[in-house]
């Protein structure tokens, strides 16, 4: 599984099942096979939330967020695309 180059924003979204069940959407599922099998982990931020990964295949560089602190673990996750200067200042690489 890959990122296509032209993706530059990954969002997961909670859903809630027949039973009242929250689960995960598709995007939820696809974010956690990258970080687990394809991105590589380069680091993450002094909070230990955000996760900074690259593209093995572009370089590209990739956030791992939860972008909903109000909601049970941070919510969904979100996996999103960031400059070279944007990993530069928040992760000091």
């Amino acid at each position: 599984m890959k990122i296509n180059p032209d993706e530059t924003l990954i969002e997961g979204k909670w859903l809630v099942d027949d039973h009242n069940h929250v689960i995960g959407n598709e995007n939820c599922a696809r974010i956690h096979e990258l970080t687990s099998n394809y991105l590589v982990r380069l680091m993450s931020d002094w909070s230990g939330w955000d996760t900074l990964y690259q593209d093995p295949t572009d370089n590209r560089f990739w956030e791992h967020t939860y972008l909903h602190g109000e909601m049970h673990g941070g919510g969904p996750p979100t996996l999103r695309n960031i400059t070279q200067d944007e990993a530069r200042q928040k992760y000091g690489i």
